[in-house]
């Protein structure tokens, strides 16, 4: 951040040790070090105010974008209904005959189960009423 190299850093300690003195030097870097952390602090605040207005601003630009791009579709496709082309459907309530409503399937006929035929060993098919002997 300050491009401080190590030596640099070192003279700056010695200087500090010489003119604070040893006694005093950990309470100065004490309050060194609780005035840089409010400095982050701020610094902290004012970046995520800064992110929340941009995010605000891309937001609101999305919006309008949204907007301009449904008002188009709506002008390319208007919401008229075709009334010649679709057959007119009565609404539900209308007295209409129950045979047209139903879609289930209806059975004409009963089927007739009847019993399959007994095979002999000769491989030659007996009706159901006769057992084969064995």
């Amino acid at each position: 951040m300050f491009d401080i190299a190590p030596s640099e850093f070192l003279l700056v300690a010695i200087v500090a040790l010489l003119v604070i003195g040893p006694k005093d030097l950990p309470k100065a870097l004490r309050v060194l070090g609780y005035w840089v952390g409010r400095a982050r602090g701020v610094a902290r605040q004012f970046r995520s105010g800064f992110d929340s207005m941009v995010r605000e601003a891309e937001l609101a630009e999305m919006e309008k974008k949204w907007a301009d791009e449904n008002a188009r579709i709506l002008a390319e496709h208007p919401d008229t209904p075709a009334t010649d082309e679709m057959p007119a459907v009565p609404p539900p309530d209308a007295a209409t005959p129950a045979d047209d409503l139903s879609t289930e399937a209806v059975m004409v006929e009963k089927p007739v189960v009847e019993a399959a035929p007994v095979v002999t060993p000769d491989a030659t098919p007996l009706p159901a009423d006769t057992k084969a002997s064995s």
